[in-house]
């Protein structure tokens, strides 16, 4: 079903008040569809029931629910309208928001501990209650997927909004676990019975929507996909990444969460939106160039694009808006024949914390992606679940304990020959008293100092860099540092090195902690400039830092901590797939395309700026000149051109490597590798 995805999709929310007039009043099924035509859009999710609870077409079973102002059957004619012009059209229906069925319904909404309803109180603006999936609601729902596939031309697929885990404590929820014989009042017990109310209803209504259709398309949207999703993954058939940067996910969310979600074997579409901040900001308009990359971003990740916009309650496109879409998707439809079928090359897998934290977006992870990203690395993000084959080195960042499964999964991709950097608390068993694997060549000697609550002070943020100590790289982790020690704002971990492991990097300790007792200027204590214990270790295939470097990056970004990384990569991957000497801020995707014998290389440089308080634009499209790539060889190359346009470059084969020079890049642009 991965192939039904189209590449050119909107996603046109409608969350629609019932005291709104004239619904789909103005609404010509031909001038719609035209306008789609015009702007490239080739897929339209399109609403059959928003979040207020109002459904958008003519249905028999739920009258009552029918919005009192709709003028016409607006999804029907829609759907009729969008398939003559050979535009895809899957459905929209909310879940465990729905203001209607939370006002007629209240015994359905989910309960805190507390009591308290979860979600939205009665007294304020919006319809964000939450509905519990372990009530009759459900089967309301089922009637309602029933209803549609009744009444609708066509159902091309269903996408389910806001299908979240619980924590409910409500009558039907606590008498059910008191019947498995859980203890409602334990956090921990709740919420593993609200993971298993969600997945369970996500199993019973794809069996539902498949008893309707094997070719409908299934999604349930929770803002995110991670590996959470994993354990349910047979009950959709692709992610769509919800990802708007303005609109709290920001810019690095959709990179680590595509790089995560690609090696799960779905299919995928990105979605960002036409909004300059977020859902439901009616006449704002995004900037052109950050249109233009988030959706190249889409492809060069390996993924299909979707934006998000709002119909207005007549039923009429915005004009602007299509405006300022079509001429992305005229590029986005230029620029396909060079992404479909294609899959990711990559060198390296980065483990996310998410599989321990639930975070989505965890400050280690993050870190990792953007250095890995700026060093113009080939990489994917994993999980414990992955297959590692074929990545050459894995990175732990951080914090990721080895218990008795992982440890085992790290030995097997260490002998199967493969490499690992790991920091900070990484390789640590679960309860934290010591490395898990001899392979580590480190021993834990301490716990460090305490602060005055008597909490170790390891890893943590002080603002005033309270318990710093400092670093001093020696041999190749030192290419490229100043021949000086260089701050660690974050403490790190006290070890010692095995007598085989080889010391690269030394702490060297302030003369003493900042406190009140005792303190020095403004911030931290400056270096005793006595060398200490290990910092950063060697032992076979593993390097080991003993700091928090990926944590501290996603912070304040120190490039001696990035510097570092690289280093250790340069070590353990003296010959990555792609190298450049263009910015940091390039992004680099290298893609094969097996059936047309080629790979496929995405260059981006456009620059996120903080111009306001609250979220990063780009609006201006830089462009960078003669960049040059080297790439590991992959077997004979026939040519290698720019596309679409099709200038050849020049290149040439040399040691093993592939080198040539990109003349300009203006935004995003793709090079095309023939293989003979």
């Amino acid at each position: 079903m991965a192939d039904f995805l189209r590449y050119r999709q909107i996603h046109l929310d409608f969350h629609t008040s019932q005291q709104l007039t004239n619904i789909g009043g103005e609404f010509d099924a031909a001038a719609w569809a035209q306008q789609l035509v015009d702007a490239h859009v080739d897929s339209i999710t399109c609403f059959a029931r928003g979040h207020h609870g109002m459904i958008f077409y003519e249905t028999p079973a739920h009258p009552e629910r029918r919005h009192p102002r709709l003028q016409c059957n607006l999804l029907a004619q829609q759907i009729e309208a969008a398939h003559s012009r050979d535009i895809r059209v899957p459905i929209y229906t909310t879940i465990q928001w729905d203001y209607y069925t939370a006002q007629e319904e209240p015994q359905w909404l989910q309960v805190a501990c507390d009591g308290s309803i979860q979600g939205q109180k009665p007294y304020q603006a919006g319809f964000y209650a939450k509905l519990c999936l372990n009530t009759p609601y459900v089967e309301f729902l089922k009637a309602h997927v029933d209803d549609m596939f009744a009444q609708l031309p066509a159902v091309d697929g269903l996408f389910f909004d806001i299908v979240q885990d619980q924590d409910c404590s409500c009558t039907a929820c606590r008498l059910e676990m008191l019947a498995q014989g859980l203890d409602p009042s334990y956090d921990a017990e709740r919420l593993t019975f609200g993971q298993g109310v969600t997945d369970r209803f996500k199993r019973d209504m794809s069996a539902h929507v498949r008893s309707h259709s094997q070719e409908c398309t299934i999604f349930y949207n929770s803002g995110h996909v991670g590996p959470r999703q994993r354990s349910t993954g047979e009950t959709y058939s692709h992610w769509e990444l919800e990802s708007l940067p303005s609109g709290g996910w920001g810019y690095m969310h959709f990179p680590l969460s595509q790089r995560y979600a690609r090696t799960t074997g779905h299919d995928s579409l990105g979605m960002t939106g036409k909004f300059h901040t977020s859902w439901g900001d009616f006449q704002s308009y995004k900037n052109e160039a950050a249109l233009q990359f988030e959706c190249f971003q889409m492809l060069a990740l390996n993924a299909k694009c979707s934006v998000g916009d709002q119909l207005h309650p007549t039923g009429r496109l915005d004009r602007a808006t299509y405006d300022l879409v079509g001429p992305v998707y005229r590029e986005v439809a230029r620029k396909e024949p060079w992404c479909r079928g294609a899959r990711a090359l990559t060198d390296i897998g980065v483990f996310t914390l998410e599989e321990f934290t639930g975070e989505r977006l965890t400050a280690e992870t993050v870190g990792a992606v953007r250095m890995l990203q700026e060093g113009g690395h080939q990489f994917d993000v994993v999980d414990s679940q992955t297959s590692w084959d074929g990545y050459r080195v894995l990175i732990l960042p951080d914090g990721v304990p080895l218990d008795g499964f992982l440890d085992g999964k790290v030995n097997d991709f260490l002998a199967s020959g493969g490499k690992v950097i790991a920091s900070f608390e990484s390789g640590l068993k679960p309860d934290l008293s010591d490395f898990a694997l001899p392979a580590w060549g480190v021993r834990k000697t301490g716990e460090g100092p305490l602060d005055a609550n008597g909490e170790t002070v390891r890893g943590r943020h002080f603002g005033s860099g309270d318990y710093v100590d400092y670093l001093r790289g020696e041999g190749m982790l030192a290419a490229g540092l100043r021949n000086t020690e260089y701050v660690m704002y974050m403490r790190g971990l006290e070890i010692e090195a095995a007598e085989d492991s080889e010391v690269l990097a030394r702490m060297v300790p302030a003369y003493f902690d900042r406190t009140w007792q005792h303190f020095c200027s403004h911030r931290q204590t400056p270096s005793s400039g006595e060398p200490a214990g290990p910092a950063a270790t060697r032992m076979g295939e593993v390097i080991y830092f003993a700091h928090p470097i990926f944590r501290q990056y996603h912070r304040n970004a120190p490039r001696w901590c990035k510097q570092l990384l690289l280093n250790a990569l340069d070590m353990l991957l003296p010959d990555p797939l792609l190298r450049h000497r263009g910015p940091t801020g390039m992004l680099t995707a290298l893609n094969e395309q097996p059936e047309q014998s080629r790979l496929v290389l995405h260059l981006l440089h456009y620059v996120p700026e903080r111009r306001g308080q609250d979220f990063d634009v780009i609006e201006d499209v830089l462009p960078v000149y003669d960049i040059s790539v080297s790439l590991k060889l992959p077997g004979p190359v026939t040519d290698v051109r720019c596309v679409p346009d099709g200038e050849a470059l020049d290149f040439i084969e040399d040691r093993g490597r592939l080198e040539f020079s990109v003349p300009k890049v203006a935004g995003h642009q793709i090079v095309e590798i023939g293989l003979g």
